[in-house]
């Protein structure tokens, strides 16, 4: 596997778990006093697996040929994703706070 693909993958690991370590939309704006919901986590989960996505399309094509996929790419890539999100995911909805 070549550098960007790794590159990709680190970046999918930190992706998805961006939304569960902080209380700021994409870690930058900030949403108020008031703490994320769950739904918008998960929408900004999603808006930044199609981020990340397009960051590796670029780099595949940037590389050399781009390949057409099929849905069942999208489906594997978007499950790795999720399963990604599992220790963000932990630290804030399993993990008690004293």
């Amino acid at each position: 596997m070549s550098a960007a693909g790794w590159f990709i993958v680190l970046l999918a690991l930190i992706g998805a778990n961006v939304p569960f370590f902080n209380q700021r939309l994409f870690a930058v704006v900030p949403i108020g006093a008031v703490k994320k919901s769950a739904w918008l986590r998960i929408a900004e989960m999603i808006a930044l697996y199609f981020a990340i996505g397009m960051i590796g399309f670029a780099l595949e094509a940037r590389a050399g040929n781009r390949f057409e996929q099929g849905w069942q790419f999208y489906a594997i890539t978007f499950s790795m994703f999720v399963v990604f999100a599992f220790p963000g995911f932990t630290f804030q909805y399993l993990v008690k706070r004293r």
